[in-house]
């Protein structure tokens, strides 16, 4: 594989698991402390599973579309099993929202743990996609603070529609 088209397809995967940790932290941030904690793993683990097959499934599609036949099983499960790891990263938050449960955290609290554990994630995404662009110094800082921003803005958000609109 060329070294430009490696390039593309690690930056392709990269995206992919920050959406997928977006997503993760998305559920945490709505459902947090609204469902129990053992709801909510399985709320966001169930969410994660479909959402990377259908954009796995439309991926493949797309490229055999082109030539005007269908996937075969075998390229849908390449596609699946290369993609595997971009859904395990975003179980870090579950892992935290897990943990916290069980060291005796209410629901909302653990859902909390979990989610600020998607924010970090988000902000070293958005760090590690400024040093592949090779931004430096306040370019990188701008990109690593727009990403760390949507995060918070994401929280506040939460704090807005479930404390002062209800």
């Amino acid at each position: 594989m060329p070294s430009a088209t490696k390039l593309q397809l690690a930056t392709s995967q990269d995206h992919m698991a920050e959406v997928f940790q977006q997503v993760t932290g998305a559920i945490l941030d709505t459902a947090g402390g609204h469902v129990s904690t053992a709801a909510l793993v399985v709320s966001v683990v169930v969410t994660l599973l479909v959402y990377w097959i259908a954009e796995e499934y439309a991926e493949v599609l797309g490229e055999q579309a082109a030539g005007g036949c269908l996937p075969s099983r075998a390229s849908i499960q390449g596609a699946l099993v290369s993609t595997w790891p971009m859904v395990t990263a975003s179980y870090l938050p579950l892992l935290a929202v897990v943990l916290a449960h069980a060291a005796g955290a209410s629901d909302l609290a653990a859902a909390n743990a979990g989610l600020v554990v998607a924010v970090v994630l988000l902000t070293v995404h958005g760090w590690l996609a400024g040093r592949s662009a090779q931004l430096r110094g306040r370019k990188l800082l701008v990109a690593t603070s727009v990403a760390a921003g949507l995060g918070l803005v994401m929280i506040l958000l939460k704090d807005l529609v479930l404390i002062h609109l209800h």
